[in-house]
């Protein structure tokens, strides 16, 4: 993993729904530590820092060293509560990592070759993504940034599947798919363009 992250926090005094919307007035966002068989720590971290960090996509998956002052946490970043209509962070939750314990994280999907993919660039096919991230487990050393859906092979009408992917060495589906059943999920397909255009998810997942 080439991207590195350092998050900067504070441990967080005052508890509550009060003390949290004091903190965002203030230009803060409450945050909580958990995992590693090690008690809860609620955090507070600055809001113009996180927000830039938050701009670059790599940090939903790697793994972060999270400064508190005199010591630093390996952690990932678990999870975020958004505002419904602002482009505000309302809270974050990130889980203590260990070198020799598997993680499951959500990581992005990267789509290639769909332009030069037969369904497109001989059969008037446009590609629809259905999933835009998928659930992994793997030991930390083996994260990957993003993993790659190649659509190259896709013929007009076929679609890939959460089976299908190709994963990095050491990294497995977060849940065991089995080829065809229901959770085998589409991830995406090439279709006729009035049924569906890249970036849209009109064809309904096997889900």
């Amino acid at each position: 993993m080439s991207v590195t992250f350092e998050v900067k926090a504070e441990l967080r005094g005052d508890l509550g729904k009060g003390a949290s919307r004091r903190l965002r007035r203030a230009g803060k966002v409450p945050a909580i530590l958990y995992g590693g068989g090690q008690d809860p720590l609620p955090l507070v971290l600055e809001q113009l820092s996180i927000d830039l960090q938050l701009q670059n996509e790599a940090i939903y998956s790697h793994v972060l060293t999270l400064n508190l002052g005199d010591r630093t946490e390996s952690v990932v970043l678990r999870d975020l509560q958004r505002h419904p209509f602002k482009p505000t962070v309302l809270h974050l939750d990130f889980m203590r990592v260990s070198a020799d314990r598997k993680l499951r994280v959500h990581v992005p999907l990267h789509f290639a070759n769909g332009e030069t993919a037969p369904g497109v660039k001989n059969q008037g096919g446009a590609v629809s993504h259905a999933l835009i991230d998928i659930e992994i487990a793997c030991l930390p050393k083996d994260l990957p940034e993003f993993v790659t859906v190649d659509l190259g092979p896709l013929n007009l009408g076929e679609t890939i599947h959460l089976s299908g992917i190709v994963l990095p060495a050491g990294v497995e589906l977060a849940e065991h798919v089995v080829p065809g059943s229901d959770q085998d999920a589409i991830v995406a397909g090439i279709y006729h363009a009035q049924e569906g255009t890249d970036d849209t998810a009109a064809t309904p997942a096997a889900e």
